[in-house]
């Protein structure tokens, strides 16, 4: 999406031409979608501007594959709206145009102004854009963009890449700078901040010194940010399959704590770097399932990241005489509650995680009945892959889930077998010990899964 927002003193940016022609630069149209060309050509026989822009355009430059394609014009979203019948227009802060080709959607934007003359629809509260639909010019487009890499455009009129800000420079200096003034640009926008985190993560870039310098004075900023935009960002940073160094990233900036606090706050506590060490294996895990094609689902994400706060909530409800199965519940629910101040969590996702954690205790109960009880519940195989991750927290916690792993694997009766030979100190001994029958229960078995899977 075009994440362009205004800068209200424009002159401020030196803007300068610089145009790479097509034996200069590595973008090809056989990396660019059939929509997306579709969408170029079309405009541009039409008689408009057409330019592929933003992270497509900085992706292909860095020989990427980039999923998104979006372009920007100087066509308006009615315009586009009449010469494509599978168009619709979309969005109240940025009116944007969809094109839709199947599966494919190809975002064009109107090239955005910076200054309004009363025609236009600008709304601003505090510094903060709240609506932007004030159309000008590819120049006045670019010095709004957020970073200069961001900036640079693809001219399908003669395939040449034009740069306005001097993005290409700091493409080659892998170095993510601000268009304009930091300070000012992060107070249009907190979320910048991220921003900037997430895409240093992701390209292994270097965020410019005065860049990441306001990140101290004003990372609070995004206590005031709309929980639903933190909850996308947050899932573009940590499910996007360089999550592992995301998170690290983040909380070398310091920003972990104005979007996690929860998180920042258990890290910093007795055991933070055991904490560390199950957070980041996750990320691992979940990194690995991206890269292999699989599922992933937030539920498992955030269980991660909020497992230090419910684990010592819980233990100082109980400390307290408080029910176990009441503490879990009541300070799960507490914290999900905490937590979406800051970063939206939908309640599809803030059921499973409440699931999974109320069963942790449930684990360490192998009576028979309740094992296979366990083992038949919908939400078991999510759980059982969050104990494997807490074996970092103890031997004891090891074991356990290599208990649970055998059990999987052990038939039916034989399992039932030695469940009930410890059924009066409500402990089993190592499945290793009981011999398999000949004859295999009809009941199908459960496979093993991979650890930090993700199950909704």
């Amino acid at each position: 999406m075009n994440e362009a927002v205004p800068n209200s003193s424009p002159t401020a940016v030196a803007v300068k031409l610089r145009v790479i022609p097509r034996d200069q630069h590595r973008i090809s149209r056989k990396d660019i979608s059939s929509g997306a060309l579709r969408v170029l050509y079309r405009l541009n026989e039409a008689g408009y501007a057409a330019h592929l822009v933003g992270g497509a355009v900085r992706d292909l430059l860095l020989g990427g594959h980039p999923k998104d394609f979006d372009i920007a014009t100087d066509a308006t979203p009615e315009d586009v709206k009449r010469l494509f019948r599978n168009c619709r227009l979309i969005g109240r802060r940025f009116r944007l145009a969809h094109v839709v080709f199947g599966q494919e959607i190809v975002e064009v934007a109107t090239f955005r102004g910076s200054s309004d003359d009363g025609s236009g629809d600008r709304h601003v509260v505090d510094g903060r854009i709240l609506r932007d639909n004030v159309y000008g010019t590819i120049e006045e487009d670019a010095i709004r963009r957020d970073f200069t890499v961001n900036a640079l455009y693809y001219d399908i009129a003669d395939f040449s890449v034009r740069d306005y800000v001097g993005g290409y420079e700091d493409l080659d200096a892998r170095v993510l700078r601000l268009i304009g003034d930091p300070v000012q640009r992060y107070r249009e926008d907190p979320v910048r901040m991220l921003r900037a985190v997430r895409l240093a993560a992701k390209l292994d870039f270097a965020i410019a010194p005065e860049a990441r310098a306001p990140f101290a004075d004003l990372g609070e900023l995004l206590l005031n940010a709309p929980p639903a935009r933190l909850f996308d960002e947050s899932l573009k940073m940590l499910l996007a399959g360089n999550g592992l160094v995301s998170f690290r990233a983040l909380e070398q900036s310091g920003l972990l704590a104005d979007v996690f606090p929860l998180t920042a706050r258990a890290l910093a506590f007795r055991g933070g770097d055991q904490y560390r060490a199950l957070i980041e294996a996750g990320l691992a895990g979940t990194d690995a399932r991206i890269a292999q094609g699989k599922s992933v689902t937030p539920a498992f994400l955030f269980a991660i990241l909020l497992w230090g706060a419910v684990r010592a909530q819980v233990e100082r409800e109980v400390a307290r005489g408080t029910d176990v199965n009441l503490a879990w519940l009541r300070v799960s629910h507490h914290v999900i509650a905490e937590q979406a101040k800051h970063v939206a969590i939908p309640r599809r996702f803030g059921m499973i995680m409440q699931e999974m954690w109320t069963l942790q205790p449930r684990f360490e109960q192998r009576l028979k009945k309740r094992v296979f009880r366990l083992m038949a519940h919908p939400r078991f195989r999510a759980a059982y892959d969050f104990l494997l991750l807490r074996a970092v927290e103890s031997p004891a916690m090891a074991e356990l889930g290599l208990w649970w792993t055998q059990a999987q694997e052990t038939p039916h009766d034989a399992l039932a077998e030695q469940l009930a030979a410890g059924v009066e100190t409500d402990e089993a001994a190592p499945l290793a010990d009981v011999a398999a029958p000949k004859k295999r229960a009809r009941r199908r078995r459960r496979g093993k899964p991979a650890p930090a899977a993700h199950v909704e």
